[in-house]
């Protein structure tokens, strides 16, 4: 039996209506609702992304320009008082870090300000590595660490070619990377994630080529959302030898 057709716009109609309605002179209030709207539609297919927002456990953090030092500062504040403070008990949760004052011309520069911003947030971090994850982007056991705690970065802005991936502004997911370890070992953890592939796919209408299991090849290919080659390396390191 067919479902019915839901209220409102569908889901790319909305992103576009939301780009138009947001930019650097709104309210940080503004933009965690927008981003509400966006991750509550119906059609929006991460089921995880949906149950942070409906469980009130997404941290939104407004700043101005990504890969900034001022930002940085801010930021680093944030995720370490996220990764110290976060009841991982009460269950999924993530800390959304929005540029506002920010603006990108397509995939190439966003992911480049992505990496860049994830060097800024390693240089000037005290605390060590989280010892569970590699710091190496091109190990198959890579996740981004500060404050001492692994995260799972999503990138997210307007000129993505994945509608999931599409915001009013540019935007960095951190998600806690051992609530993703906790899933994968789990009993929940395949059938959601063929879930949110299959809805992906629907409303892309393609698979998203960049999706791949845990451990067969490095988290960091999917950070920025861009479609990447087989050859691609991260613009970053997180090797103090290698670190200018």
């Amino acid at each position: 039996m067919a479902q019915p057709a839901h209220p409102g716009p569908d889901l790319p109609d909305l992103l576009d209506q939301l780009a138009l309605a947001h930019d650097a002179a709104s309210p940080p209030e503004e933009i965690a609702e927008a981003l509400e709207s966006m991750v509550l539609h119906p059609d929006y297919p991460c089921l995880g992304a949906r149950s942070v927002f409906n469980r009130d456990r997404a941290t939104v953090v407004v700043l101005e320009r990504l890969a900034t030092e001022a930002s940085t500062q801010t930021l680093l504040r944030a995720l370490t008082d996220f990764g110290r403070e976060t009841d991982r008990a009460a269950g999924f949760a993530s800390l959304v870090a929005v540029f506002r004052a920010s603006e990108v011309s397509g995939e190439p520069e966003f992911e480049a300000l992505l990496w860049r911003q994830l060097e800024l947030l390693y240089e000037a971090d005290s605390q060590p590595w989280d010892p569970r994850v590699s710091d190496d982007p091109d190990n198959p056991h890579f996740a981004f660490s500060v404050g001492g705690t692994a995260f799972f970065v999503v990138g997210l802005h307007p000129q993505s070619s994945r509608i999931a991936r599409r915001t009013p502004l540019p935007t960095l997911v951190f998600n806690l990377h051992e609530q993703f370890e906790e899933l994968r070992a789990s009993d929940r953890f395949g059938r959601m994630r063929d879930t949110i592939r299959r809805r992906d796919a629907e409303l892309q209408g393609s698979l998203n080529p960049m999706v791949a299991d845990h451990g067969r090849s490095s988290e960091a290919r999917q950070y920025s959302g861009r479609s990447v080659p087989e050859d691609w390396a991260a613009p970053a390191s997180f090797d103090d030898e290698e670190t200018p």
